[in-house]
């Protein structure tokens, strides 16, 4: 059954996929897209609880009126996912990697690794802010995704410095080896920039599941 959280005055969809106790498996999405309805396959052999969210805009969350999406704003919707959840892994799909990045610097003791992966919305709209933008959308249409986050959030301003700054902060403070782990092949220039500061090499989904669930598993075991 879907959980409903409360980000200021809009709703989050919360959907869990996967019941029962073990380490918390948080799925983003990507732009324009919805959490899956079931579990998708690769995240199968998770020890753990598997939850997605809807961010706002998408999905059975809210959609605010006239826009202003941004990055930040998102994250904070993720935040208040992790808060109900509790310490978790979070996995990204393009903008829910960029999220899920950004969510590692700004919660380093609650966030037990990112995993970004490809998907829609991962470059976002280039590395410097350029004239002022005025989406031009199509305001008859009705339900998510929100038209207005689509615009927004694709031409999202993302300098490599920005993103290194808090892929910086999860190196420092968090208590997970490689809290960090890139599964895409797409490169942006913000995600170079994380990975040549962290100097982080490509690895597989699996092997990125598969580290953060050893790291839960000593973990559960120290604190036994």
């Amino acid at each position: 059954m879907t959980i409903y959280l409360r980000h200021n005055r809009l709703r989050l969809a919360l959907h869990p996929l996967k019941p029962g106790g073990g380490p918390a498996l948080l799925l983003l999405h990507g732009l324009g897209e919805r959490a899956p309805d079931t579990l998708p396959a690769e995240y199968a052999s998770w020890p753990g609880t598997v939850h997605a969210l809807d961010f706002t805009g998408h999905g059975l969350s809210d959609i605010p009126r006239g826009g202003g999406y941004s990055c930040e704003f998102l994250m904070a919707d993720a935040d208040i996912a992790l808060a109900h959840l509790g310490p978790s892994t979070v996995a990204g799909r393009g903008l829910g990697g960029y999220i899920a990045l950004l969510l590692a610097g700004a919660r380093p003791e609650q966030v037990r690794g990112a995993i970004l992966r490809d998907g829609p919305g991962l470059a976002g709209g280039g590395t410097a802010a350029r004239n002022p933008y005025i989406p031009v959308v199509d305001t008859t249409r009705t339900g998510p995704p929100d038209p207005y986050a689509i615009a927004d959030l694709a031409t999202d301003v993302r300098p490599p410095s920005y993103a290194a700054n808090y892929a910086m902060l999860a190196a420092q403070h968090s208590d997970t080896p490689q809290p960090i782990a890139v599964c895409t092949r797409e490169r942006p220039d913000w995600l170079k920039a994380v990975t040549e500061l962290l100097s982080l090499e490509k690895v597989e989904l699996d092997q990125a599941l598969q580290h953060y669930a050893s790291q839960a598993s000593l973990r559960a075991g120290s604190a036994a």
